[in-house]
């Protein structure tokens, strides 16, 4: 398909939404939270709505010159944004507006995966996927562009799959009369494999893991089992609640059905907020897990401190309401729900200490997922190890905090 082609059919696929609302202002705040919302964009003086993760991205696999020129283009539009102040709010799907622009580049990969042969074509296919990915992020519940944008990158895997010499299954696990999907990718299907159940955080899809699985786990010969954090992605079925790991666990439950895992080597690596289902599920089923790996995960401090909760950009505090299904929100009522995510409020990190290894990885200076935090997980883990990153080397740092956790996770699953 030529890229005029491909141009045109982004056009009619997200012609109804030409007037769509801007994501920046879907989530309605009450009339108490207002005046605060304000006065926090004038006092922090963000140049963007949403948090910019280039290094997380760029690992992800989106090449850096054209994740620049994707933002240089959002930046230097003339269009008119919702909020003057944010680079990324321009009003309606066309040149400027942050779907739009991810979508095209998205777009230009898919069109260039299709043109190649073999994994060189699948590569292009999975940069596409998380191109469009990126179009729907922070993946807010009533964005319809970022819902449209979901679809795309789903299509996009679907077809880097057929394309690929790896083995991906897409798999259905039936829980409360609905399905929760998960794909599973093998290097190859000769014996029951090792596998690692993986999730992000709660604005990522499970499609944007792909390059973890290549440059890391195929090498090993693991199998990678991907799963979206309940409300977001192909898990949006279902609420988050404080019982974060409801979904790994029934899917850890019915790994046994499974001919291609050996569902006796498991391990788990959590992304942010998949971090504290991970850790979560090493308390709850400690006798089918082998060992966990968090990653700048919410533990406990930011949940029980509202002001750190206050202080989270308006992106972050409109994903927590949209995961919580909030028509109207007032922070402080928010800040006191979400006391109940920390691990130590439910009782996890007390008194009884799991016999799965947990290392718990953390970026300096993060304000999410504290050194506290990991070292307090790692306290209540038999084997446990808390590890700071420096951030003046984060993308370092991030190949660094990678290499470490499968490093771990191999020297238990093949012990």
């Amino acid at each position: 398909m030529s890229e005029e082609r491909s141009k045109n059919l982004s056009e009619t696929l997200f012609k109804k939404h030409k007037q769509a609302k801007e994501t920046s202002i879907l989530t309605p705040y009450m009339p108490s939270s207002l005046e605060f919302l304000e006065q926090k964009k004038q006092s922090e003086g963000f140049a963007w709505y949403r948090n910019l993760r280039r290094l997380q991205w760029a690992w992800q696999g989106v090449d850096p010159v054209e994740q620049e020129e994707v933002l240089s283009r959002i930046a230097a539009s003339k269009h008119s944004r919702s909020e003057d102040n944010w680079l990324d709010t321009v009003i309606g799907y066309h040149s400027g507006n942050w779907a739009y622009e991810w979508n095209k580049l998205g777009m230009r990969h898919q069109q260039r995966g299709r043109e190649l042969e073999g994994e060189e074509g699948a590569d292009e296919l999975f940069s596409a996927s998380l191109c469009y990915s990126i179009a729907g992020y922070p993946h807010l519940k009533n964005d319809n562009l970022a819902l449209q944008a979901q679809g795309l990158a789903n299509a996009a895997y679907q077809e880097a799959a057929k394309k690929t010499g790896y083995v991906i299954k897409r798999l259905e696990f039936p829980f409360q009369n609905k399905k929760i999907i998960g794909h599973l990718h093998l290097a190859k299907t000769d014996t029951p494999k090792p596998v690692v159940i993986v999730s992000g955080g709660l604005d990522i899809l499970q499609t944007d893991m792909w390059r973890l699985f290549r440059d890391y786990l195929a090498q090993r010969d693991i199998a990678m089992l991907t799963l979206d954090m309940p409300s977001i992605g192909f898990s949006s079925h279902w609420s988050i609640s404080e019982n974060s790991s409801l979904l790994h666990q029934e899917v850890l439950n019915q790994l046994h059905s499974l001919p291609w895992v050996d569902h006796r080597r498991v391990g788990l690596v959590g992304f942010r907020f998949g971090g504290n289902a991970m850790a979560r599920l090493s308390f709850l089923e400690p006798d089918k897990i082998r060992a966990c790996v968090t990653l700048g995960a919410p533990i406990h401090d930011v949940f029980v401190s509202s002001d750190k909760l206050k202080k989270m950009s308006k992106m972050y505090l409109d994903v927590l309401a949209s995961r919580l299904g909030k028509k109207a929100v007032d922070v402080n009522s928010m800040a006191g729900q979400i006391m109940a995510w920390s691990l130590k409020v439910q009782g996890f990190l007390s008194s009884r200490r799991t016999k799965v290894p947990i290392l718990a990885l953390g970026l300096e200076g993060d304000p999410v997922s504290p050194h506290s935090d990991n070292q307090l997980l790692a306290l209540f883990s038999q084997y446990g190890k808390a590890t700071q990153i420096k951030s003046k080397t984060i993308s370092r740092g991030y190949e660094q905090a990678l290499d470490l956790a499968i490093k771990w996770l191999e020297d238990e699953l093949y012990r």
